[in-house]
């Protein structure tokens, strides 16, 4: 038996290993010395570009704009997927319509979402041009560059993007509800409130844990959509700048190989602090229920 789940897990093991563990590793060794990205580093610097980032203003805001971009997906989309999943679930006319519109926005690029939001969110942009037009023209302003409107501008794109994603896993996990459970509430005199506050959302809790895992990591590693719209040096004075945009700046830009390196062990060293400390706290009574022990 042992052969057999060794024999079908090594291939598996072996891209992780290969693609994860491996480039970890080898950023980690990078990280100790100041390299310009080309010939064997020999610049050693020790524990300095680690202790230069922890203790760099820069990274210290643009970790804070991951803490913020991390606690508004939460805030926002997660009672957002909620209330519309609770709806598309429902026989309505045009469900299968609505459905679909909700879960575009996911599966197109981010190359495509950010390229067409940064040209209708310009200050002569369709969007503000639309304001001018129904009579709204005072609420015109420059959603891309304004340091006081950057940060939520952003946090409706993410919203916007990605909220399809945690829609169809609500469903999912709707869908998954027995029906004869909502019938015996029914029975009982149970209000339609009632029933998804005492049955529907706990029996909801585990899909709404999963996505909020997979929504705080990808918060924490935020890179394309804000590169894209705002760019490595506009981000920084919009306050839209992330860790993954330091990276980029202060590493391969500033042609400092080994401190970008270093940047990116410290993003991984948190993501995974994170994860653990979530699956430890958070979804430990899934992960417990699922975990079947062997007899002998």
């Amino acid at each position: 038996m042992r052969i057999e789940i060794a024999v079908l897990s090594a291939p598996a093991i072996t891209v992780f290993l290969m693609f994860v563990i491996f480039p970890v590793a080898l950023a980690a060794y990078y990280g100790f010395y100041r390299w310009q990205g080309y010939g064997a580093p020999t610049d050693w610097v020790g524990l300095n570009n680690y202790k230069l980032i922890l203790t760099d203003p820069a990274f210290q805001d643009v970790l804070g704009h991951n803490g913020l971009i991390l606690v508004l997906s939460l805030v926002v989309q997660g009672p957002l997927a909620i209330v519309l999943a609770l709806l598309l679930n429902q026989r309505i006319r045009g469900r299968s319509v609505i459905r679909v519109l909700v879960f575009v926005p996911y599966i197109v690029s981010e190359v495509i979402v950010g390229t067409g939001w940064s040209l209708m969110l310009q200050s002569n942009g369709a969007v503000n041009d639309l304001l001018h037009r129904i009579g709204l023209g005072s609420l015109a302003a420059d959603w891309i560059a304004d340091p006081d409107l950057a940060i939520w501008t952003l946090m409706a794109i993410i919203s916007w993007k990605y909220i399809g994603f945690a829609v169809i896993l609500m469903l999912a996990g709707l869908q998954s509800i027995p029906d004869e459970i909502f019938e015996a509430a029914q029975i009982d005199g149970a209000s339609y409130w009632q029933i998804q506050r005492r049955i529907t959302l706990p029996l909801l809790g585990p899909t709404i844990r999963i996505w909020a895992f997979l929504s705080i990591i990808g918060s924490l590693q935020l890179f394309d959509l804000v590169y894209i719209i705002w760019g490595q040096y506009v981000s920084g004075t919009a306050g839209t700048s992330t860790m993954a945009i330091y990276m980029l700046a202060q590493g391969r830009n500033a042609g400092n190989y080994g401190y970008g390196s270093a940047v990116a062990v410290v993003m991984f060293v948190i993501s995974l602090i994170v994860a653990l400390v979530y699956q430890r706290f958070v979804l430990r009574r899934d992960l417990r229920g699922a975990v079947t022990e062997g007899t002998v």
